[in-house]
């Protein structure tokens, strides 16, 4: 039988209990729809105390919205966003970036997941000439699909190269909690304070139902925002149970106590499987996430019984996720059922 645990994903994770007993507190009685409602100006509230008293700040339902949204906030459809080629909004958003926003996505190298200044420059290319698509948007995930965590100054210096050559910064912050506590920042610290624009501000992989946020930094970036979001289909009828999943996440510091949690659960994991031979640690792990390459013939017998997603088929590379509900104890047996299928294929 298959434990109830995987390392698959922060999707694949429970919901907080005080998320829960917050969307039960909600649940009393009539509240008008569509964000007229005191829990949504309470989590807004909640964003500005963060973030500044002038954000502008909008809830949606998934990830890909919150990306696509927010491209679509900043551009037209001859604009150009430059992205790493191993983000989710190049790989795992199915072309709906380029489908919504009429625009081109230009890929470019990242090793161990971060864009830098060097590669950004070779993808502002074509100003002016209207045979090309004009770079309007870099897009940076933080913490990066690979598990690693752009630092302060490297934030910075892809926002002062954006802004010179009047671009935007957009951050995909999926995990953006994972990576603000991994460097003990504050959520403001980690993003406005850098130079960010636009944020998508995840919160479904740190312990909510299903919300995640558009935060505008530039207020004005944000005037037509409210019908991109409806045309968008994103604009919840009942949305004070999404709101107060977000007041809950911003309210005493749950969002970073999730993380950490997470984040110390992956390095417990980086510690226990670094001791099995044949078993090697690729990215650094930085936030909560592990990337490892294993034996190839070991692969399906790990997932006959923990589920988890192969990150490349050639290099024989794995990913292993931790989330804020992964026990030490989850952790200890996976890791002694990888030492023991290791084993057997070493015998």
């Amino acid at each position: 039988m298959k434990p109830s645990r995987s390392f698959a994903s922060d999707n694949n994770a429970s919901v907080h209990p005080e998320v829960l007993e917050a969307i039960r507190r909600a649940n009393n009685g009539p509240a008008a729809a569509y964000g007229d409602d005191p829990h949504t100006e309470s989590a807004v509230e909640r964003f500005r105390e963060q973030f500044g008293a002038d954000v502008a700040v909008f809830f949606v339902f998934n990830g890909t919205a919150s990306n696509v949204l927010s491209l679509q906030a900043l551009t037209r459809p001859f604009h150009a966003v430059l992205c790493p080629e191993t983000s989710h909004i190049y790989t795992d958003e199915c072309a709906a970036p380029e489908k919504f926003t009429g625009c081109k996505l230009v890929p470019l190298a990242a090793p161990n997941g971060k864009l830098t200044v060097g590669t950004a420059v070779r993808g502002y290319q074509g100003i002016g000439d209207q045979h090309h698509v004009q770079p309007r948007v870099i897009s940076i995930t933080q913490a990066t699909e690979m598990g690693t965590v752009y630092k302060t100054a490297e934030i910075e210096a892809l926002a002062q190269f954006a802004h010179e050559r009047k671009m935007f910064l957009h951050m995909d912050g999926a995990r953006i909690s994972n990576a603000a506590a991994a460097q003990q920042l504050t959520l403001r610290q980690a993003t406005r304070d850098l130079g960010v624009d636009v944020l998508s501000f995840g919160g479904t992989k740190n312990g909510l139902m299903g919300v995640e946020a558009v935060v505008f930094f530039r207020p004005e970036l944000a005037e037509d925002f409210l019908f991109v979001r409806k045309q968008g289909m994103q604009l919840a009828s009942k949305m004070r149970y999404m709101s107060v999943q977000m007041e809950a996440l911003l309210t005493d510091d749950l969002w970073r106590r999730n993380a950490e949690r997470a984040n110390r659960m992956a390095q417990l994991l980086e510690q226990e499987v670094k001791k099995i031979p044949r078993v090697k640690i690729v990215y650094p792990v930085e936030a909560n996430g592990v990337f490892a390459q294993i034996p190839r013939e070991a692969i399906k017998r790990i997932q006959e019984r923990y589920f988890f997603y192969v990150w490349s088929e050639e290099q024989s590379l794995v990913r292993w996720m931790c989330s804020f509900d992964t026990t030490e104890k989850d952790v200890r047996e996976f890791t002694k059922f990888v030492t023991a299928v290791v084993g057997d294929l070493s015998n």
